[in-house]
Order: C-alpha cells, then sequence, then structure tokens
C-alpha cells in the first residue's frame, strides 16, 4: 500500500515525486516512456523559467529528472490501464501489476491537437510533423509552414525560420494570440510570412508533403501553396481519460480542480496541462506538482483522524 501514486513524469510528476520524497511520503512514479521529461523535451528554448533564462528544454527536462532521482523517487516504466476508487485505497491496474494507493497525483499532461484534413494522417513523419524541434533540422533550407497562432506556433515559427529558407504562418484570425514579445520576432523576421484568416484545407504529396490547399476566409478562395513541411501546433488535448469516470472534467476534458489539486474524487488529484487553469507552462506544472502533495499530506492525515 503506496501513500501515493504518481501517473506521468513530466514537470509536474517530478517536482510532486520531489516534494513527496521530501515529505517522506511512500511514493512511485509510474511513467509511459522510459525517460519522462514530458512536453518540455520537445521545446527548443525555454525563457520563462525564472532563473534559468533561454535554457533547451530537454536539458531542463533532463535536470528535473536528475534532482528527482537524486531524491530517492522510484520509477516504473508502465501503461497504466484502469483506476479503481475502493473502500479507503485507489487501485492503480497497469501492464506491470496491479498497485494500492491512498492517493493519486495525476499528472499525464496533454497530447497535440490534430487539424483532421485530408492528407494529415497520411503524411505523418513524411512531411506532417507536430514538433518543430524534433523534426525542424530535416527541413534546412526548404521552406515550411506552422498552423497556428499561440506561443507554440509562434515559437515553432522562429525556431524553423532560422534554418529555412521560407516559412509561412497560417493562422485561422486575423490576429495572433501568442505573447506580444513573440509576436514582434515574428513580424521582426523577414523570412516569415503570416497568412491571417487562413486555414489548411488539404495535405497533398506524393511520398511526401508537397502543398498544401489553404483556404483565404476573406476571399472565399483556395490557394496551393508550395511547402516541403507542415508543422501543426492548433493546441492540446488533455490526457484525462483514465480518470473520467472518477472526477468531474470540463467542456473540454481537462479535470475540473483548483491550485490545491483536489479533483471531485476524493484522493485523486490533478497536476499539469490536464487540470483546469489559465496557464499552462513549466512554472505552473512545478507548482501544480508541490501543492498536490501538500494536498495529499492533509488528505492523508484527515483519513487516519
Amino acid at each position: 500500500m503506496y501513500d501515493v501514486i504518481i501517473i506521468g513524469s513530466g514537470p509536474a510528476g517530478m517536482t510532486a515525486a520531489i516534494y513527496a520524497q521530501r515529505a517522506r511520503l511512500n511514493v512511485i512514479v509510474i511513467e509511459k516512456q522510459p525517460m519522462g521529461g514530458g512536453q518540455i523535451l520537445n521545446t527548443y528554448e525555454v525563457d520563462n523559467y525564472p532563473g534559468l533564462p533561454l535554457s533547451g528544454g530537454f536539458e531542463l527536462g533532463m535536470q528535473f529528472r536528475k534532482h528527482a532521482e537524486a531524491s530517492g523517487a522510484e520509477f516504473i516504466q508502465a501503461d497504466v490501464t484502469e483506476i479503481q476508487n475502493q473502500d479507503g485505497c485507489i487501485l492503480v491496474k497497469t501492464t506491470k501489476g496491479e498497485f494500492q494507493t491512498k492517493a493519486v497525483i495525476a499528472a499525464t499532461g496533454a497530447r497535440h491537437r490534430t487539424l483532421g484534413v485530408e492528407g494529415e494522417e497520411t503524411f505523418s513523419g513524411m512531411g506532417v510533423s507536430y514538433c518543430a524541434t524534433c523534426d525542424g533540422a530535416f527541413f534546412r533550407g526548404k521552406t515550411t509552414a506552422v498552423v497556428g497562432g499561440g506561443n507554440v506556433a509562434l515559437e515553432d515559427a522562429l525556431f524553423l525560420s532560422r534554418n529555412c529558407e521560407k516559412v509561412y504562418l497560417i493562422h485561422r484570425r486575423d490576429e495572433l494570440r501568442g505573447e506580444k514579445i513573440l509576436q514582434e520576432q515574428i513580424r521582426n523576421t523577414e523570412n516569415i510570412e503570416i497568412l491571417y484568416s487562413c486555414e489548411v484545407k488539404k495535405i497533398k504529396g506524393e511520398g511526401q508533403v508537397r502543398s498544401l490547399d489553404v483556404y483565404r476566409k476573406k476571399t472565399s478562395d483556395v490557394v496551393d501553396i508550395a511547402v516541403d513541411g507542415v508543422f501543426i501546433a492548433v493546441g492540446i488535448d488533455p490526457n484525462t481519460e483514465l480518470y473520467r469516470k472518477l472526477a468531474d472534467t470540463d467542456a473540454q476534458g481537462y479535470l475540473v480542480a483548483d491550485e490545491d489539486g483536489q479533483t471531485s474524487c476524493p484522493g485523486l488529484f490533478a497536476a499539469g496541462d490536464l487540470r483546469t487553469k489559465q496557464l499552462r507552462q513549466v512554472i505552473t506544472a512545478a507548482s501544480d506538482g508541490a501543492n498536490c502533495v501538500k494536498s495529499v499530506e492533509r488528505y492523508l492525515i484527515e483519513q487516519e483522524a
């Protein structure tokens, strides 16, 4: 019987592991991937984590990991298949067996959202990518497109502009949604062209992406734009399928929880990108992990009373 099981090993899960060890709780971390780290591993630069400006995402993720391991955190690589709320405990079923715990911290993050257009699945890995920092090097000297208007899309466009001959930034609205400083950098980068009020309707090619059908809302016509690759950055969907039968979610599927991480299910706490909140970044994920452990400590004391 564990005091708490942490599911997920991104910044939220890693921070929770560190704080749980400091609280001397009996804890394990169950992670799907062998290295953990979450979405931060696919981020080229992290410039909004205090004290560590312009950090590489992969390097920062590995620092989280080293800290958690140094604290004595135990990791198990497995897929969680089901979570059952039983009398007095929570049963976590995985591909490596079943585990009983008094509390669970859900830190499984979120995944990239797709466009759902023709050609997207066909050319996935052959010019269609959801990670500019992972695949951008394959497009050196070529023409690429980034779809989206938020921070991730803007960061991807800037990253690609350093090595690509031309980058189209395609956004369905008439103004960008990302931070103002990123918007300024985009507008000051000569090889980035912004296509406002436009939507990708089809991804075309022969064995590899060659062009996009782009619908221009203001003129109601479709233009063919030649590109060698397209990077999709249109948001994320929370990985909350495991918990939806146990706890309340909002209309988008995020676990409903405040800063204390407490969900509607006693003993189930939410940390990181999968919970309802205003800002989803590394710093807020780490904060969630720490807060959830504090909430777990309080919950365990209440259960013993």
